[in-house]
């Protein structure tokens, strides 16, 4: 089996707010990998800025770990960050190191084989924004959403209008802004 190719060299990331605000946290250079753009990331915390405090969040494609280190540094209980790539996910744990925090775990894994053994588990909050190549906003949305309590937050980035990404009814739009390309949304669990 042949590894994926990963540049030697890497990419950095800013933590916008919170504890380790203005923090550097590097990631691997891999095609596709994509952090969420600083202005929607502001954005996204700014809406949960009541709501991110003590809570069980999931990163169902980590990435770069962009939001879930954000949210551990505005004050999550707890975030578990899924990565299917074995170079980033070093650079995750590394990162978890760096910034001496117990309140993460990562999953190397992707996502739909990570959702089969968190079946136990329960978030207030969860970050899905797969590789838009991949499509599998309608998959993993419906995968997930037993995890998620009811009046739980869950957090939408796509290439394409939200409207088109047959998220599940129950789910309902609070907010939503665009840059560029991407398109992002916030919503909340109704039942």
């Amino acid at each position: 089996m042949t590894k994926p190719s990963v540049s030697k060299s890497t990419n950095q990331l800013r933590i916008i707010g919170g504890e380790w605000k203005r923090r550097q946290l590097p990631f691997a250079s891999i095609e596709g990998l994509r952090p969420t753009p600083d202005r929607i990331r502001e954005t996204l915390f700014n809406w949960l800025m009541w709501d991110i405090q003590q809570s069980q969040v999931l990163d169902l494609c980590a990435g770069s770990g962009a939001l879930g280190f954000e949210a551990l540094s505005r004050g999550a209980a707890h975030v578990t960050m899924i990565e299917p790539n074995s170079s980033q996910c070093q650079f995750l744990k590394q990162n978890i190191s760096l910034l001496k925090t117990e309140q993460c775990e990562v999953m190397h894994s992707t996502a739909e084989q990570a959702l089969t053994r968190l079946t136990d588990n329960q978030f207030d909050l969860v970050f899905l924004d797969p590789p838009y190549s991949l499509d599998l906003w309608s998959t993993l949305a419906s995968n997930v959403d037993p995890m998620i309590k009811k009046q739980g937050l869950i957090y939408v980035e796509a290439d394409r209008d939200l409207s088109q990404l047959q998220l599940p009814a129950h789910w309902n739009l609070l907010k939503q802004t665009k840059a560029g390309v991407v398109r992002a949304g916030l919503y909340q669990k109704a039942i």
